[in-house]
């Protein structure tokens, strides 16, 4: 997938119409070396860090909840966007089904060093 010249605008409700697998980003565009990733989730995702990466979550649809290390929690909604300090152990939970944007550098790991079986390559992430 060539990303670096897109052809016009990217509709990003066509993107999400394509996710089909929760907990599975996909590729929609690339910003100098971040890419931009649409994704729905639902439940759980892992506890996980990313030691050398920010990750920039932003709610389209839905609720997300962003648990951290000693019960703290940010809580977002509709519209509302949190960026995960790199190397901070996190673990995303959507109650009910929810639609993100991820913003993050292209050498960001889907689950950080943990593997789990939501964990998807980056080769899966740009099919």
């Amino acid at each position: 997938m060539n990303l670096a010249f897109s052809a016009g605008p990217i509709d990003l409700q066509a993107a999400f119409d394509a996710v089909t697998e929760y907990w599975s980003p996909k590729v929609v565009a690339q910003v100098n070396d971040q890419y931009v990733k649409v994704a729905k989730v639902r439940g759980e995702l892992v506890w996980h860090s990313h030691a050398g990466e920010d990750e920039l979550f932003y709610v389209v649809r839905g609720n997300l909840r962003i648990e951290y290390e000693g019960e703290r929690a940010v809580h977002l909604h509709e519209g509302s966007m949190h960026v995960v300090p790199r190397g901070v152990l996190h673990n995303p939970v959507a109650e009910e089904e929810c639609w993100i944007v991820l913003i993050e550098p292209v050498t960001t790991k889907h689950t950080g060093d943990v593997d789990s079986p939501l964990t998807k390559s980056l080769a899966q992430q740009l099919a």
